[in-house]
């Protein structure tokens, strides 16, 4: 009997987060769809890959606005930044952590705002229509999971409008943010492409994770995680944490031997290790 109420609770529990899933790039897309200028906040050190592909070219589809913000750019060489700042355009380059970068951007958001405003009054004179004073200009934001969407927005406006946490997808709603007198910022769950969420394919759990779209409390299988973030970021994390290693086991098992994540007998606890590196690196405390 409490076997089945426990499977019966955690089927009821799959489905929830199924469908949430589901809404939130519907979400995004009707971000999208009543917005005129768009922010797509990207992470600076993966910029590639926190990118939403699917929602740029519904923004150029609807010949909209958008503002690339490199947010965590403190985590990043200059030279690594003007390889990025020549592929896009218009961009801002900020870091929410160190406060830099900030007025830049909102600078740039009222000069495409009171350009949009320019426009709008010269068709409404031509056809002798008035604009009514609850006119704004809608900045929606939308993001990857955990690339600092919410302390942006606080940012901007000022204030702690928009709730922050250290987890992925903390964001479950829609909140609106006054920005200035005519601005209004709209915040979105953060979305990752459709086509990359994935809940049993490795790879992609293992990407999710270095990129921050899944928490280090989360993933089911760190060690991947480890191993993927080995292959490509072999230098760094040797340089962070003063070690050479052979292979990523090898890695994990000098950093869990430090760390002292033993268990019984001795033997490196392997998950524990993975998941104390993965909360370093998506806390931002590995630079590139």
């Amino acid at each position: 009997m409490v076997q089945y109420t426990y499977s019966s609770h955690r089927t009821r529990h799959t489905e929830r987060i199924r469908k949430q899933r589901a809404k939130y790039p519907e979400v995004a897309k009707k971000i999208v769809d009543t917005s005129d200028v768009i922010l797509e906040v990207l992470d600076a050190r993966f910029f590639e890959e926190t990118r939403n592909l699917e929602l740029e070219d519904e923004i150029k589809k609807q010949n909209k606005k958008i503002i690339y913000v490199l947010n965590k750019a403190d985590l990043v060489k200059s030279s690594a930044l003007s390889e990025i700042k020549r592929s896009v355009f218009p961009y801002a380059v900020v870091s929410c952590k160190d406060r830099k970068g900030i007025k830049n951007l909102r600078n740039l958001i009222k000069r495409l705002a009171k350009n949009m405003e320019r426009v709008e009054t010269r068709e409404i004179l031509k056809d002798k229509v008035v604009l009514g004073n609850g006119s704004k200009v809608k900045v929606g934001v939308i993001g990857y999971p955990n690339t600092g969407k919410s302390s942006l927005i606080n940012l901007l406006s000022g204030k702690s409008s928009a709730g922050v946490g250290s987890d992925a997808g903390f964001t479950k709603n829609v909140q609106k943010i006054r920005l200035s007198e005519n601005v209004v910022l709209v915040d979105s769950p953060g979305v990752i492409p459709e086509e990359e969420y994935s809940t049993s394919e490795k790879k992609k759990i293992a990407k999710m994770s270095l990129v921050g779209g899944k928490s280090y409390t989360q993933i089911k299988e760190p060690e991947l995680a480890i191993d993927e973030l080995y292959e490509t970021h072999k230098n760094v994390l040797e340089k962070y944490y003063e070690l050479e290693s052979d292979d990523s086991e090898d890695f994990l098992e000098k950093v869990g031997r430090r760390k002292n994540f033993l268990k019984k007998g001795g033997k490196v606890d392997f998950d524990k290790t993975s998941r104390e590196i993965l909360r370093v690196w998506q806390k931002g405390e590995i630079k590139f």
